[in-house]
Order: structure tokens, then C-alpha cells, then sequence
């Protein structure tokens, strides 16, 4: 099978399960498990943070920031294709009370003027602007990198206000090796980052939290009311330090499979999507001949595997553990299927 829905799909390398058999443990509650406090100390210091938090997943590492920065009745600006606002099942308004105020972005950029004109004023009828989300890569903008320039005027908007600004970065790092910027160079742009480990970079689960030390420790309180406290997490955490360590330059070998697997599909009938704006490992395309879950379940069916992403569109993510042969070989499957 030829596994193109996520890079969520990621087997942990022959490396990361050496780790994780051989990895020295302790109560991470009792900030006593060291390969936890490495993998969070290493994340802190590659993205420029004074601490980092272990949390079990991206939508996780999301929510305990929100909870950190905001209070209930507050508001939250966001994009409104982001995957805060798409695809965390309402935890948001759920777990923190608060209310999201959702902006359309140009393929998941978001202007400093949009903020600024979102940013409540001081009204006992308003709710008070606590946050600002930006998400880097996007991925319903199919994987863009939101260009520093853009971060960087939203972040002074939302500072000169005293309003915070958190980063989604589950995929930062496809960002940085795409645009060749250090990924702290983008995490200067945010008070807050998450950063996801179980993607392309490969580890089995896992994301980390990272910000200014007080704030860690807070939300590392909130991390516990969330019931992500974990004890010999040095087993999950092992893995974590070798997907950062070892697993951020590839990357850019499954941007190059994105790039040329959209330049093949666009040569295909009925499929609607431009190779230029794809920038990292996540293709989206139109899909016009007949309905996209049709498509999806005859590609299934021989083996191929990719998602309906709304629309009339599908989506097909790259990552490590899909080759060019692979590539090459769903392309064939696609085709047949298409043109049948």
C-alpha cells in the first residue's frame, strides 16, 4: 500500500526503536525522566525559547497554549482555514470558553492590517482580544510556508497591542528547510511555538510546547488538568530527540516528491492544481471527472491511498516513508483510475 493521506503515517526509523528501548527514564511528573528534559531543552534551544513542554500531540500542544494565554469569554484571531479553527473538534470554545474570530487569509497568510482591524476595542459588549494563531506550514493551503515578512508584521501589530501571538508549527521545520530560514528564525515572530515530532520528522507520537520559562510552567499545569502528565515518558521522548536531530534535512527529498508529483498530476485529465505553489510535501488538486470519494475508494482498492479534502479536492502528502519508485508507481495507479 502506497500511503499518501498524511505524513502522520510514519514509521519510526530502525534508530528511533533502539531509542526507545534503550532510553533512560523517570517520573516526567516529577520533572524527574531525563530524556524528556533533553528532548525539551534541545526543541527550547533549536527554536530560541527559554523552556519546552513534552505533550502528546499537536492539537494537544494547541489547546494548552490557548488555555495558558487566555481566559474564558476571551477572543482568539485565527485563520479561518487553520487547523485550530478546522480540525480540533471544537476545543477551543469546549475546554477553554474561549471565541474564535476567524480571518480569510491569502493561501494562509494573514496581514497585520487584518489584525489590527480585528483586535477588539476596549467594549463591555466585546469580548477582549487575548490571542493571536498563525500556523506554519498551512496545511488546508496546501503546505505553504507563510513567508517570514508576513509573521513579522502581524507579530508587531499583535505586540504593540500586548497580545500574544502563538504558533501552530506542527510542520515548522518543512517551512525552514523549504525556505532555507532557521526555524527560530520564525519562532521569533511568536511568543508561543508547537512543534509536532510525529510528521515528517518521523518519531511515533509526540509534540513539543515551547515558550518563555514562567509560561512553560504554567502550562505545564494545564498540561496535567488535560490528563497529559505522563511518567517514564522517556520512551516517547527518545525518538523526539532523534527526529530533531537526524530527520529535518530530508525533509527537502519530500518536498522534491511533492513538487514532481504535482507536476505529474497536473499533465492528467481532470485533475486542477498549479506544481508552483507547492512548496512543500502536501499536494492538493481539483478533481473534476467524478466525485473525489469515488476516486479515493478506486485508489484505495489498488492500493494507493490518499484523502477527499473538501470541495471537489483530494490531498496527497509526501514523507519518508514513500519513495520516487512509489511516486512513479501511484502516478501509474492514478492515471489508470482516472482515465477509466
Amino acid at each position: 500500500m502506497i500511503d499518501l493521506r498524511s505524513d502522520t503515517v510514519t514509521k519510526p526509523t530502525e534508530a528511533m526503536r533502539r531509542a526507545m528501548a534503550e532510553a533512560e527514564v523517570g517520573d516526567d511528573v516529577y520533572g524527574e525522566d531525563p530524556t524528556v528534559n533533553r528532548l525539551e531543552e534541545l526543541a527550547a534551544e533549536m527554536l530560541g525559547k527559554e523552556a519546552g513542554l513534552l505533550v502528546t500531540s499537536g492539537t494537544q500542544g494547541n489547546q494548552v497554549a490557548l488555555l495558558t494565554h487566555c481566559r474564558p469569554g476571551t477572543e482568539v484571531i485565527l485563520e479561518r482555514e487553520s487547523h485550530i479553527f478546522c480540525y480540533e473538534a471544537g476545543a477551543a470554545a469546549a475546554l477553554a470558553g474561549v471565541q474564535l474570530c476567524a480571518l480569510p487569509g491569502r493561501r494562509g497568510t494573514l496581514s497585520g492590517d487584518q489584525v489590527a482591524a480585528a483586535v477588539r476595542e476596549d467594549d463591555i459588549h466585546a469580548p477582549p482580544t487575548a490571542l493571536v494563531c498563525l500556523e506554519n506550514t498551512h496545511n488546508r493551503a496546501g503546505g505553504a510556508v507563510i513567508p517570514l515578512a508576513a509573521m513579522e508584521e502581524v507579530y508587531q501589530v499583535a505586540a504593540g497591542r500586548g497580545i500574544p501571538v502563538h504558533l501552530d508549527g506542527a510542520r515548522l521545520f518543512n517551512a525552514a528547510v523549504a525556505s532555507k530560514i532557521p526555524a527560530r528564525e520564525y519562532a521569533a515572530r511568536a511568543d508561543t511555538v508547537q512543534i509536532c515530532l510525529s510528521k515528517g520528522l518521523g518519531a511515533p507520537v509526540g509534540s513539543v510546547l515551547v515558550g518563555p520559562a514562567p509560561w512553560i510552567a504554567e502550562a505545564r499545569r494545564w498540561r496535567k488538568r488535560l490528563g497529559g502528565g505522563m511518567r517514564q515518558a522517556g520512551v516517547i521522548a527518545a525518538p523526539g530527540i532523534i527526529a530533531l536531530q537526524e530527520m529535518v534535512d530530508r525533509l527537502a527529498e519530500d518536498h522534491q516528491n511533492a513538487r514532481y508529483l504535482a507536476e505529474r498530476l497536473a499533465e492528467l485529465p481532470g485533475f486542477l492544481l498549479d506544481p508552483a505553489e507547492v512548496e512543500t510535501n502536501i499536494v492538493v488538486a481539483e478533481f473534476t471527472l467524478f466525485p473525489v470519494e469515488e476516486l479515493v475508494a478506486s485508489l484505495e482498492a489498488r492500493g494507493v491511498r490518499i484523502i477527499a479534502f473538501g470541495q471537489g479536492k483530494v490531498r496527497l502528502t509526501t514523507h519518508k516513508d514513500v519513495s520516487r519508485q512509489d511516486i512513479e508507481k501511484a502516478l501509474q495507479i492514478i492515471k489508470s483510475v482516472a482515465t477509466s
